[in-house]
C-alpha cells in the first residue's frame, strides 16, 4: 500500500480489506445468479399460464358454475367449495394450534417431554400430504362419520345420513396444518422478550393475564402470518381431500342462497385443486383454455393470500414499540 496514502488517510482500506470486499461482491453476484435460475423459469411459467388463460378470465368465469364436465361455464362451484374448506379447517386448526403453542411455550416445564413434543411437531410438518389424507380416511371417514350416523341420523331416512364431505375434509386439512401453526406460534411467542413477562409479573399480574395482555398482542404478527400461510396450503392441496369428501361434480344452484351456501358439513363438495386435477387428466377433449383458466385462478388465489400475509406482517411489525 502507498505510504503517502496511509499517512494522508489512516482509515483507508488495506489490501486485505479490498480483497475481502471483492470476494463479497463476487459472492453476491453468484447468489443473484442462482436466485435468477430459480425465479426466472417460475415467472416464465406463470406468465405463460396467465396468457393462455386470458380468453376466459372474467368475473362471469368466476361467478358461473361448470357446465358439460367443466368444458364450459365457470368455476363458482369449486371456488366456493374451496372457500368453505379453508374456513372450516381454520375453525379447528387456529384455536387448537394457538392454545397448544401457548401451553408448550408458556406453561410446560423445560424437560425431555417438552423436547419430544417439539421434535414430534417439527417432524409432522414434513409428513407427505397423502399420508394425512389416508389418516383422515381412517379416522374421520371410516370411524367418525359412522359414529355420527349412529348417534343422530335416522336409519330409515337415507337423506339424514352424513357422508364424507366438508367436515371430514376440513378436519384432515386441520390435522395437516396443525404442526405449522404450532411451530409458527411458538416462534412468535418466543420472540417476545422475557423482560416483558417479568415486568408484568412484578406488577402482580397472573401468568394468564401476562399472556393475554402482553405476550399475545406483541406476537400477533407472527401468529397471523403463520395462520394465513396455512390458508394457501389448504387451498392448493389435492391428496388430503381426495379421499375425505371432495368430488368432481356436485349440483349447485345458479342463483339464490343455495348458490352462496351450496354445501352442508356432511355432504361432498367441489374444490379448485380437485377440479383442476380432474379436468387436466381425466376428461377427454377438454379445451386447453379451461385447464389454464382454472390453474390461473388457483395460482392467483394463492398469490393473493400470500401477498396479504406479507403486507399484514409488515404492517403489524411497524406498529411494534420494540
Amino acid at each position: 500500500m502507498n505510504t503517502t496514502e496511509t499517512v494522508s488517510n489512516p482509515f483507508a482500506p488495506g489490501d486485505f480489506e479490498r480483497r475481502k470486499a471483492r470476494r463479497a461482491e463476487v459472492n453476491k453476484w453468484i447468489m443473484f445468479c442462482f436466485c435468477a435460475v430459480l425465479v426466472v423459469p417460475l415467472v416464465a411459467i406463470m406468465v405463460d399460464i396467465f396468457l393462455k388463460a386470458a380468453p376466459v378470465l372474467s368475473l362471469d368465469y368466476l361467478w358461473h358454475n361448470p357446465v358439460n364436465k367443466g368444458k364450459e361455464g365457470g368455476l363458482w362451484a369449486p371456488l366456493v367449495g374451496t372457500f368453505y374448506l379453508v374456513i372450516g379447517s381454520l375453525l379447528f386448526v387456529a384455536p387448537i394450534g394457538i392454545l397448544a403453542a401457548i401451553y408448550l411455550n408458556e406453561y410446560a416445564k423445560e424437560g425431555w417431554m417438552n423436547r419430544i413434543i417439539g421434535i414430534t411437531v417439527t417432524s409432522l410438518s414434513g409428513v407427505p400430504s397423502i399420508v394425512h389424507g389416508l389418516f383422515g380416511l381412517g379416522a374421520f371417514v371410516l370411524v367418525m362419520i359412522p359414529t355420527i350416523n349412529r348417534l343422530i341420523a335416522d336409519p330409515n331416512n337415507p337423506q339424514s345420513q352424513w357422508q364424507a364431505g366438508l367436515l371430514t375434509a376440513s378436519l384432515t386439512i386441520a390435522v395437516m396444518n396443525l404442526p405449522v401453526v404450532i411451530a409458527s406460534t411458538r416462534e412468535a411467542l418466543g420472540a417476545v422478550p422475557q423482560s416483558f413477562r417479568e415486568a408484568c409479573w412484578n406488577l402482580g399480574a397472573t401468568r394468564w393475564q401476562t399472556i393475554r395482555t402482553i405476550v399475545l398482542p406483541n406476537s400477533l404478527s407472527g401468529i397471523l402470518t403463520g395462520i394465513i400461510l396455512t390458508i394457501s396450503r389448504a387451498a392448493g392441496e389435492t391428496a388430503p381431500i381426495l379421499f375425505t369428501g371432495a368430488t368432481f361434480f356436485k349440483f349447485v344452484a345458479d342463483k339464490g342462497l343455495d348458490k352462496v351456501f351450496p354445501y352442508g358439513p356432511g355432504e361432498p363438495f367441489m374444490a379448485m385443486s380437485m377440479h383442476l386435477n380432474i379436468i387436466s387428466s381425466q376428461i377427454s377433449q377438454m379445451p386447453d383454455v379451461m385447464k389454464f383458466g382454472c390453474a390461473a385462478v388457483l395460482i392467483g388465489l394463492i398469490l393473493f393470500i400470500n401477498s396479504f400475509a406479507i403486507v399484514l406482517r409488515v404492517w403489524l411489525r411497524g406498529r411494534k414499540r420494540w
